[in-house]
């Protein structure tokens, strides 16, 4: 039986269970994923994961609980379901009011299905372990259809089905040195994953040379994609949250009173058709396709999601309770990435950041580390590795007067987490070139 054929069957079947002055609703996750992983260049495990979850929301007035369950695709869900209503029936009973509960109550269909070329793992792994030569490569790849669906008892229907790659490797070369790359997407294609691993192994060879350590102070920097994600995951942590702006404690403070900008470079949205979230959210109601958050250096729209749209009498515009971007999209500048390291000159060249963090949440400061592939730069060619180092600096410097430029080319990086199931927040980013960053330690 189908995803979708399922889906439309479970919801039947919880709405012919809803009793009278009750709503329910449906959320509907499931996937069909291939997995390998990889470890010096060789396959170390490798398998298909077929599931199904449902998340049962039980409404009677403004008194309501939800549970969420694992479903078995055939005739035994009914009698799962009945009971999960049972219990939850129970629950409510004894549950207080809920101010805030808004879900949606205008019925709106969407469906999207978005199908992938994907090679069969066999040719994944055969073009990995060719790639990976004598290198020790250790990685992971994940493939196949993602699905979500949202259904209620007033009659709505929502589907989402989208597939899609992801291989995450790192080149380890000894200690702490290694280069961590990434290719995802909806077509696979041979000659690109050659090229970036080409990138990666020129990097890795530079891994064997004595390691650099500067003293702290401010240098010139050339951020990879990778390491752009790390610093917008961070605005991302209230940044364009309405619950934050509401209260106040946004980490873009500063550019919500008209005291911070940042670059007229600068645009983020966040952008369903660029990504592989579902235009919908558990309450039922539907996303616009972009949210303007930052046009061109200035603060734009909040996500909002319908607790904050009650709470703070907003307007909702289908944002999940995090109120965090599932498709961020920067766009893109002028810089060309392959001449990165010119257009770098000396400095330092960031493949990836870590362990990142706030150190002054108002002024939007964030600390962390230097990671993989970090590299000196002297006149436009690699020296040595970078000894890690921590960085301390404003977004408001990074993104704003010290951004010299991005890139034409832009990265898709879907998230890797597999928790439970494959997550579907995405971001899509350019190579930035900053004339300062900071480093501390």
């Amino acid at each position: 039986m189908s995803f979708e054929t399922h889906f439309h069957e479970t919801a039947d079947a919880l709405t012919a269970l809803t009793q009278s002055g009750e709503v329910t609703t449906l959320g509907y996750n499931a996937e069909r994923s291939d997995f390998v992983r990889f470890n010096r260049g060789l396959v170390r495990s490798a398998g298909t994961v077929t599931q199904r979850y449902a998340r049962v929301h039980l409404i009677r007035g403004s008194r309501h609980a939800d549970m969420t369950v694992t479903l078995a695709g055939n005739g035994e869900d009914r009698a799962l379901l009945a009971a999960t209503l049972d219990e939850l029936r129970a629950v409510v009973e004894g549950a207080p009011e809920d101010p805030f509960l808004l879900y949606a109550t205008e019925v709106t269909h969407t469906r999207t299905v978005q199908t992938a070329q994907l090679p069969s793992p066999e040719h994944i792994v055969e073009a990995v372990a060719r790639a990976a030569g004598d290198t020790d490569l250790v990685g992971f790849y994940a493939a196949g259809p993602i699905v979500r669906g949202f259904a209620n008892s007033l009659g709505q229907r929502n589907w989402h089905e989208v597939e899609s790659f992801n291989l995450g490797w790192s080149l380890y070369h000894h200690a702490d040195k290694a280069i961590q790359t990434s290719y995802a997407g909806d077509v696979w294609r041979d000659e690109e994953f050659e090229a970036r691993m080409a990138l990666a192994k020129s990097q890795h060879a530079a891994l064997a040379r004595p390691p650099r350590t500067v003293n702290p102070g401010r240098y010139r920097a050339w951020l990879t994609p990778a390491a752009l994600q790390e610093l917008t995951t961070m605005l991302a942590w209230g940044g364009f949250s309405g619950r934050a702006r509401a209260t106040r404690q946004s980490p873009l403070l500063r550019m919500q009173t008209g005291d911070a900008s940042m670059s007229p470079l600068v645009t983020l949205r966040e952008h369903l058709p660029g990504g592989i979230a579902p235009g919908f959210q558990a309450d039922g109601f539907v996303r616009p396709d972009t949210v303007d958050l930052v046009v061109k250096g200035a603060l734009g729209d909040a996500l909002v999601s319908p607790r904050t749209a009650k709470e703070f009498s907003l307007a909702p515009n289908g944002a999940s309770s995090s109120e965090s971007p599932e498709a961020l999209d920067m766009a893109a500048g002028t810089l060309a990435r392959d001449e990165g390291l010119a257009q770098l000159g000396t400095g330092i060249w960031v493949g990836n950041l870590w362990y990142l963090n706030f150190s002054d949440r108002a002024a939007c400061r964030v600390t962390g580390m230097t990671r993989f592939g970090t590299f000196w730069v002297e006149d436009g060619a690699i020296v040595a590795p970078l000894s890690v180092m921590r960085f301390d600096d404003s977004m408001f410097r990074l993104l704003g007067d010290r951004l010299e430029g991005l890139t034409a080319e832009r990265d898709f990086l879907p998230s890797s987490a597999t928790w439970r199931e494959r997550a579907v927040d995405s971001a899509r980013l350019p190579s930035a070139l900053v004339s300062e960053l900071t480093l501390t330690l």
